[in-house]
C-alpha cells in the first residue's frame, strides 16, 4: 500500500545521517511549535561501530518500510535492516512526533533531487529546511578540518531548482569536530545569513530520553551545551577536541542559493545520477570521500567484539578519564569512549546511566 503525507509547513531533510534525523524533529518543534509533526527525509548512515557496512544504506538495506509516492519509503518502528548491522532510524521512527523518510543515495543527487520534489508535492511543503549539526554544511570545500562532505554535499545539491524556498539550518557552530566554531560563524556571515535562537535547558530536555539510547554524538554535544555544559570535549575516533561555547547552543539560517554559489563542491554533485559519481567529484574536489575512510576503518574493526563485564569497563574507562584529565579534557563523547575502550555501543550504554548531561565527565563527580 503506497502512503500519502499530510500538509506540513516544512520538509525536512537531515544533512549528515547520524543524529540529524533526531536534531532536525526537535529543532523543528521548538522553532515551529504550532506546525503539524513534520516529515524528516534522513540517511540510514550510522558509524561502523553501529553499521559495519560502510556508506549509506538504501531501501535495499531494509525490510517493511512504507512506499509514499513512487521515490520514497517511510521508516515505521516495525522496518529493519538486513544483516549484518542495524540501524536507529526504526527505533527512532517509534520514538518521536515526526514522519521519518529513507534517502536513497544510489541515484546521486539526481535521484534525491526526484524523492525531494515529490515529496514538495504530496504534502505541500512550502519551504524545505536542511538541518545540519556543526557546520560542516556551510564549508567552502577547502577548509584543512573537513572529514565528510559527501552527505551533505549531496543533500544540498539536491534542493536545486525546487519549486519552494530551501534554507540551511545549521546548529552547533564546530560540535561535530570539522569545522571550528569562528570558521562557521564566519561562514554565516560572508554566505549573508543569520542567527535565529539560541537553545536552552527547557527546549531540549525532551533529547534527554533519547540520548540515553541513541550514538549521536554532534546532537548530544548540542544538548550538553544548552543544559550548561561549558569546556573542552574529546571527540570521534581520532580524539579531536571541541570546545562547548555559549554559541555552541546556537542556531543559525543561510539560504541555499547563497551557499550554492559560494560552495566548491555542490553545484558539481547536482546533476550526479550514482553514488559512485557523487564519490568522483568529491574525490576530486576535496581529496577523498567519506566512504573511502569507512572501508579503510571497515577492515581494521573486522571481527567480533563480544560484551564486557560491567566491571572492566568501569575500570577501563576510569583510566581512560584519568589520562584525558592529564591532557586538559573535560568531558568525552560516548563515541569517543567507545572507540577508546575499543567496544560495542551496547557495552558503553551500560555506563550511561544516571548522567547529567548527555557526556561522559573527566572533570566532575558522576
Amino acid at each position: 500500500m503506497t502512503r500519502r503525507l499530510g500538509v506540513v509547513g516544512a520538509l525536512l531533510i537531515a544533512a549528515g545521517g547520524g543524529g540529524d534525523a533526531l536534531a532536525a524533529s526537535a529543532l523543528h518543534q521548538i522553532l515551529r511549535p504550532t506546525d503539524p509533526a513534520p516529515t524528516v527525509l534522513t540517511y540510514a548512515w550510522e558509524r561502523l561501530r553501529v553499521d559495519p557496512l560502510p556508506g549509506p544504506r538504501g531501501p535495499a538495506g531494509f525490510t517493511a518500510l512504507v512506499p509514499v509516492g513512487r521515490f520514497n519509503w517511510q521508516i515505521i518502528p516495525s522496518s529493519d535492516t538486513t544483516p549484518p548491522g542495524r540501524s536507529t532510524l526504526p527505533r527512532l521512527a517509534g520514538q518521536i512526533d515526526a514522519r521519518l523518510l529513507l534517502i536513497d543515495p544510489g541515484g546521486g543527487a539526481a535521484g534525491i533531487r526526484r524523492q525531494v520534489a515529490e515529496l514538495v508535492e504530496i504534502s505541500a511543503a512550502a519551504r524545505v529546511w536542511i538541518v545540519d549539526v556543526g557546520g560542516d554544511a556551510v564549508a567552502h570545500g577547502d577548509e584543512p578540518g573537513l572529514r565528510s562532505p559527501l552527505a551533505d554535499g549531496l543533500a544540498l545539491a539536491a534542493c536545486t531548482a525546487l519549486p519552494v524556498p530551501v534554507e540551511i539550518l545549521t546548529a552547533g557552530p564546530g560540535l561535530d569536530g570539522e569545522l571550528s566554531e569562528a570558521e562557521v560563524v564566519a561562514r554565516v556571515a560572508v554566505l549573508g545569513g543569520e542567527r535565529l535562537h539560541r537553545l536552552h535547558r527547557d527546549e531540549v530536555q525532551p533529547l534527554r530520553d533519547h540520548l540515553g539510547w541513541h550514538p549521536t554524538e554532534a546532537t548530544a554535544l548540542l544538548t550538553a551545551a544548552a543544559l550548561g555544559a561549558r569546556g573542552r570535549v574529546e571527540i570521534r575516533d581520532s580524539g579531536t577536541p571541541v570546545e562547548l561555547t555559549d554559541r555552541s547552543a546556537d542556531i543559525y539560517r543561510v539560504d541555499l542559493p547563497a551557499l550554492v554559489a559560494g560552495t566548491r563542491y555542490v553545484a558539481s554533485l547536482a546533476e550526479t545520477g550514482t553514488l559512485d559519481q557523487a564519490e568522483d567529484v568529491i574525490r576530486r574536489i576535496c581529496g577523498a570521500s567519506d566512504i573511502d575512510y569507512e572501508r579503510a576503518k571497515a577492515l581494521r574493526l573486522s571481527g567480533p567484539r563480544p560484551p564486557r563485564p560491567i566491571e572492566e569497563l568501569r575500570r577501563d574507562a576510569d583510566a581512560y578519564t584519568a589520562e584525558a584529565r592529564a591532557n586538559g579534557i573535560d568531558y568525552l563523547t560516548f563515541r569517543r569512549l567507545a572507540e577508546a575502550l575499543n567496544t560495542s555501543p551496547d557495552d558503553i550504554a551500560r555506563l550511561r546511566a544516571h548522567l547529567t548531561v548527555p557526556l561522559w565527565p573527566v572533570r566532575d563527580s558522576r
